[in-house]
């Protein structure tokens, strides 16, 4: 079943709503942080304090903590990268507590990291024991689309979750996939997404280097291939970056080293093949080797470019 936005959000303010808290202020838990904010209040936290005070200078509430943040919050959107940091979260670390200790009774996690499906059950059977429900939530969209509030939610849970979490739904996502009644199905979904996103996008860097191989303007040749039927929404969406030399990260490489991984374990522990997933997560790896784990996922192009010694905008021929 799939649910649209379709309510006005001055008719979410007028009703009010609980307080919420977003943990993790990056590119993606910004913008819906900032989304959330027109609909309720928002306290949110992020290691890096600049994050945070960008957030305060929107009209959000900033917290020095976890546990500052998620205090008395009914609503726990965690953008974070993986299950472990997930679980840090909500549990704490070395004997700590967490935020789930903090969480008003009965409150609801949102869960959006992409992890592996038994990692997802596994969270939300321990969030059950504290009294508290959990949405295995994965997004996809991208840092604009966070920010417009029209991302998609790839959701499956109770549903007492999904009520739960429904007026921080609306606020964040154009489109919330229910997927069923049980965590772990939202985050199998998202896993066939990202085994998809990160071939693109490891396809699309080939593509573009190559065409820098055969002596092509890489300008037309953006404009060509986005009007063929060789033309992915990641080839033009990423391929930008390319052309104009900016690897500052929307999504890092990294952020598909961690991906593709629980693709290639997935596919080991259910005898499953993945050549082509596994293919692209070595190029992942290498472009990671190579000092660029931390730039956007493009820099796939430029490691393909110093292999074969071409010159992309904005890097030197080597």
């Amino acid at each position: 079943m799939v649910r649209s936005k379709n309510k006005q959000m001055q008719d979410i303010m007028q009703q009010g709503g609980p307080q919420s808290a977003v943990i993790g202020l990056g590119s993606m838990g910004l913008g819906m942080a900032r989304s959330l904010l027109q609909a309720m209040p928002v306290v949110g936290f992020d290691r890096d304090v600049a994050a945070v005070e960008r957030f305060i200078a929107d009209g959000g509430r900033g917290a020095a903590s976890v546990m500052e943040a998620a205090q008395g919050a009914s609503i726990l959107v965690l953008v974070v990268v993986n299950a472990a940091q997930t679980e840090a979260v909500l549990f704490g670390e070395a004997g700590t507590q967490g935020a789930a200790a903090q969480l008003a009774k009965g409150g609801v996690i949102i869960s959006c990291a992409t992890m592996a499906p038994d990692d997802a059950r596994r969270l939300a059977s321990r969030c059950a024991e504290h009294g508290l429900h959990y949405l295995d939530a994965p997004i996809s969209g991208g840092a604009a689309r966070a920010a417009s509030g029209e991302l998609t939610v790839m959701a499956s849970g109770t549903p007492d979750a999904f009520a739960a979490a429904q007026s921080a739904l609306d606020a964040m996502a154009k489109t919330v996939y229910r997927l069923g009644d049980e965590a772990g199905i939202g985050a199998s979904f998202k896993i066939v997404n990202q085994l998809l996103a990160g071939v693109h996008i490891a396809a699309a860097c080939e593509a573009i280097t190559l065409a820098k191989r055969l002596g092509l303007d890489l300008e037309k040749v953006y404009e060509v291939i986005t009007a063929a039927a060789g033309n992915s929404w990641m080839f033009e969406n990423r391929i930008p970056h390319v052309l104009k030399g900016d690897y500052r990260p929307a999504s890092a490489v990294d952020i598909f080293t961690k991906d593709l991984g629980i693709v290639a374990d997935i596919g080991r522990s259910t005898k499953f093949p993945t050549p082509i997933a596994a293919s692209a997560l070595q190029m992942f790896l290498m472009t990671s080797a190579a000092g660029m784990g931390r730039d956007d996922d493009s820099s796939v192009a430029r490691l393909i470019a110093q292999i074969a010694g071409l010159d992309l905008p904005g890097q030197a021929k080597t």
